[in-house]
């Protein structure tokens, strides 16, 4: 079987993905011979998305696991399917209608999403056709989706895609009516570019240019008091009368809707006006609010001035705030993000909410709501004019809190003097700001009506699976982040303001009465006849429909073949990101929502979850479009093909350790490919593989170096699948690259050479068998990593009962040792490593061949050196070994177990040229190391520079002192020369 002389990942990636799939390689049971289950639901990509690097990091663990499973006969199902992604999916169709001068409102709801099903009918599966390429052996027959058996699904039908949209419907009105979900008014993430809420993971936090203004609040009816401050040792540093609180603030415009004035329990400084009433400094004076000052564990007394204004229908502390002390919370802006222009005037809603602050009114939830208290002059304009306008406003009003300033300024002849000036207060300084990740748009926290999950009453049982063992989250670490969510949980938002989406089942009547049912005529139903009813236009957010994933896809709640077979799924391998927002909520739901007869064990969706971080450049920085170190996946797949970018993943996948994508490790990933590659080339050549050639079975080896290549097999097995077990990808990729590169290709096919050379027939046979076997293993072993290469091996030399996808995974463990074999070889690869090495640290030519001495000489190393001596002779290129009592001068040792050589170098190479040539070296070395050691060691260096970058410094720094310790032993044995 003629083979190429390079492997064409290019051609042969996307023949062999249409073998294995027009051979159902993949399909659910493919390959069983046993009725044990193992089965992985992929993390379903946005049905928008393109592959990126984390995408394939993810599914390369999740498809290492799976074809390692199958392989061992487990009956596998590897689920795959998209997420409809709400936000993402209808912005997308928005922009195509845009190029047609079209907008979603141009067209009826119906209408509308008929458009989105036709783009996801003709774009919506580029990325699962990217996983292919990547070499995923999903079941893509089974290929699933968030919104299949929604209104005007293309795919309603089909057999193996199971209608989603059913069991999402099912649980909302089983979850209602049990009280689990309701409706209420809470402070959510409101995105004015979209107008809907959004989950905390599509808010973007990023540092930008701002102010903070500091603004001062009249005590009502010009009411005073002494303000003290005190230094550490109780000191009076400053004592005046004040008419006036201070805050400071980054948003102005929210002060309108302020409630009250909060500062620490323990903060003297206001003990005399708690309780008392202050002025907004803002909006028309003869209706300026009153709010009370309060106090709340919240305000830091060493903070700005230690007082906070309270404005819970804007801000997340402050909601907290507001609503453990009964302040009102009054809404200031529309769904766009403007100044309300709604209501009544405002001279009316502030005469109310004078009222309220008063104690002389109470109002509801609704009623507060409905209260503008945005002044009439700034009705409307959008919410950062507003925030101009009211500096401005509290500035000529003389409420601004002034600081004196002075400057350098220079006559017309430039002279130069210093000017003193009082001016307002104004700090300009970096704040972090939510931004929509989609939209780009400052996020609002706003007070909407919203949908809740109440997650308090379903947490406990997805706790508990966690905390007794029943669920093992990898790493440890990741255990005490979902406890931290879990038991300090809130209720979840779950209504979107999209169109997009499954629409929540409740209709109103025009008492605002809810009626929740699967289907309008059930609704109708419940309303009696002639009930008009209206269907709440929002959708659920695509983490409610996502978190049944797993029994959704296997056609829950009809008790399928699947469901029975495959649940609970056996391994999560998922991104520590949405460790709450999916993986909790996973848990949480198939515990709340499955039958509660049966035994959590058998409700549990996973029994595994395997957390990994992001996936970083080679300096460890997060990938970004704005730095410019973004790398696509698929450009690395067109240049080194997907086995050397699989590797690359395996071998950073250390539980917990940061994923470092370094491209000259992929580079160094397809030479190992190729490696593999050249070596099954040298068993062609050497006949191992004729045109009848069986599959080998286990050698009955005679000679040493197989059967001690065999026991190495035997070990690399064993550590396989003990690291495989154990979730550490690293140490399974790292420990085959040493067994295939070290052990296989360079010192196995070294030490056969003379023995395929050898006048005996047998045992050229025995070694052919060998050698034939130990590469059937390197395949097998390293196919769950390396797919493409070692099936296209596998179909290019022996003769094959299936393809490599469903080879059997193979059991054998250490018996195939053999320990006087194992002694033997690795003794001999010992002392030609150390000869080796010897060598190229005295620089000695790297063709000249020396002679040796020894003076030690144990039976056992004796015995090993006389039964190998031609191989150690040619590979460590050594003429004669002779015994001496000692050392002649000018000769560089070399150990070996039971062994002490000599390697007489004084006429061979110039010892005081090589001795100046190191030193010289090692001077250079030295500046280098003080320069790292002195920015290391500098605490402003650790403390200011970026992570990535101590980090680099402190690499650098080892890599330095691991060359000194080289050039220093290097040197010593010169030393010793002459």
């Amino acid at each position: 079987m003629a083979m190429d002389k390079t492997f064409n990942a290019a051609e042969a990636e996307t023949r062999l993905s249409k073998a294995w799939e027009e051979a159902g390689c993949f399909r659910a049971g493919a390959n069983a011979k046993r009725s044990d289950t193992y089965s992985i639901m992929i993390p379903p990509p946005n049905v928008t998305g393109v592959l990126h690097m984390g995408h394939a990091f993810n599914n390369t663990l999740q498809d290492i696991l799976i074809r390692w499973k199958r392989m061992q006969g487990y009956d596998t199902l590897w689920q795959p399917g998209t997420d409809h992604a709400g936000i993402a999916t209808q912005m997308v169709v928005e922009r195509e209608l845009a190029k047609d001068g079209k907008k979603r409102t141009d067209f009826s709801r119906p209408e509308f999403l008929q458009k989105i099903w036709e783009w996801k009918e003709k774009s919506g599966g580029t990325i699962i056709e990217q996983l292919k390429r990547l070499g995923a052996s999903c079941d893509f027959e089974r290929t699933a989706f968030t919104m299949a058996g929604a209104q005007g699904d293309t795919r309603t039908g089909h057999e193996n895609s199971p209608n989603f949209h059913d069991a999402v419907i099912k649980v909302f009105v089983e979850m209602y009516n049990k009280r689990l979900i309701y409706r209420g008014k809470r402070l959510v993430n409101w995105d004015p570019h979209f107008e809907t809420a959004i989950s905390d993971l599509e808010v973007e936090n990023i540092e930008v240019a701002g102010h903070m203004w500091h603004f001062k609040y009249p005590l009502a009816g010009g009411a005073t008091y002494t303000y003290v401050e005190k230094d550490e040792d109780g000191n009076v540093t400053l004592e005046e009368e004040r008419d006036y609180i201070s805050i400071a603030t980054t948003r102005p415009e929210t002060m309108l809707g302020d409630g009250a004035v909060a500062v620490h329990p323990s903060d003297e400084r206001y003990a005399p006006i708690v309780g008392k009433l202050v002025e907004i400094p803002v909006g028309p004076k003869e209706h300026r609010r009153l709010i009370p000052i309060i106090t709340d564990e919240y305000p830091d007394k060493d903070f700005g001035s230690g007082a906070v204004k309270i404005t819970g229908a804007h801000d997340f502390n402050d909601y907290q705030v507001a609503k453990r002390g009964g302040i009102p919370m009054y809404r200031l802006m529309d769904t766009k993000g403007a100044m309300r222009a709604d209501g009544a005037s405002y001279d009316e809603a502030a005469t109310i909410a004078m009222a309220v602050a008063k104690g002389e009114k109470t109002l509801t939830e609704a009623e507060t709501d409905a209260i503008n208290l945005v002044p009439d002059d700034l009705r409307g304009l959008d919410r950062f004019e507003a925030r101009k306008l009211v500096v401005d406003q509290i500035t000529a009003e003389g409420l601004a809190v002034m600081t004196t300033v002075t400057t350098k300024v220079k006559d017309e002849d430039g002279n130069e003097s210093e000017v003193t000036e009082t001016v307002p207060y104004v700090e300009n300084k970096p704040i972090m700001q939510p931004f929509g990740d989609r939209s780009k748009v400052v996020i609002e926290p706003m007070l909407t009506d919203q949908w809740f999950v109440d997650a308090a009453k379903i947490v406990g049982p997805a706790l508990d699976a966690v905390k007794d063992g029943t669920v093992k989250i990898l790493p440890e670490s990741g255990e005490k982040t979902y406890y931290h969510w879990l038991e300090n949980i809130e209720p979840w938002c779950i209504s979107r303001q999209l169109w997009w989406g499954h629409q929540i089942p409740v209709w109103f009547d025009a008492d605002g009465n809810q009626y929740c049912a699967p289907t309008e005529e059930e609704a109708r139903a419940q309303a009696g006849e002639g009930v008009e009813l209206t269907r709440d236009p929002d959708v659920l957010d695509t983490w409610f429909s996502s978190g049944l994933w797993p029994i959704g896809t296997l056609g829950w709640p009809e008790d399928t073949a699947e469901m029975q077979k495959y649940f609970p799924t056996s391994t999560l391998v998922t991104g520590q990101d949405i460790l709450f927002f999916w993986v909790a909520r996973m848990m949480m739901m198939q515990l709340a929502v499955l039958d509660q007869d049966l035994p959590v064990e058998q409700r549990i969706p996973f029994d595994t979850v395997y957390l990994h971080g992001l996936v970083r450049d080679a300096k460890g920085k997060k990938m970004s479009k704005s730095t410019g170190n973004v790398v696509d996946p698929l450009d690395i797949i067109d240049e080194y093909g997907a086995d050397a970018l699989r590797f690359t993943n395996a071998a950073m996948a250390s539980l917990g350790g940061v994923l470092k994508l370094d491209m000259q490790r992929i580079a160094g990933y397809r030479n190992f490919g190729t490696k593999l590659w050249n070596a099954v080339n040298f068993a062609h050549f050497n006949n191992v593989y004729d045109a009848d050639a069986p599959a080998y079975d286990i050698p009955d080896a005679k000679a040493a170096v197989n059967q001690w290549i065999i026991g190495e097999t035997a070990k690399v097995r064993v550590e396989v699948d003990a690291a495989l077990d154990a979730y550490r990808f690293n140490d399974a990729a790292l420990g085959l690259y040493a067994f295939v590169w070290g052990k296989v290709c360079d010192w196995y096919i070294e030490l056969s050479k003379p023995l395929f050379n050898s006048d005996d027939e047998a045992v050229i046979a025995e070694t052919r068998q060998t050698l034939g076997w130990v590469l059937d293993q390197c395949m097998i072993l390293l196919h769950p990593i390396m797919p493409f290469i070692t099936e296209e091996l596998w179909g290019n030399t022996a003769k094959r009962d299936t393809m490599l996808a469903h080879a059997e995974w193979p059991t054998y463990g250490t018996e195939l040792v053999n320990a006087d074999a194992d002694a033997e070889m690795n003794w001999v690869i010992t002392a030609i490593e150390n000869i080796r090495s010897t060598r190229a640290q005295m620089h000695v030519p790297a063709g000249a061949k020396i002679p040796m001495v020894v003076t030690e000489f144990s039976d056992q190393a004796r015995t090993a050196w006389e039964k190998n001596e031609a191989m150690i002779q040619k590979l460590a290129r050594i003429t004669t070994l002779e015994q001496v009592e000692s050392f002649p001068k000018g000769c560089a040792s070399v150990a070996a177990p039971g062994a002490s050589f000599g390697l007489p170098l004084a006429d061979v190479i110039d010892v005081e040229a090589e001795k100046a040539r190191l030193e010289k070296t090692l001077g250079k070395l030295a500046k280098e190391l003080g320069g790292l050691r002195g920015r290391l060691n500098n605490p402003k260096f650790a403390a200011s520079a970026p992570e990535e970058v101590v980090a680099e410094a402190r690499e650098n720094l080892a890599l330095r002192e691991e060359e000194e310790a080289k050039i220093k032993e290097a040197l010593a044995r010169l030393a010793e020369i002459g």
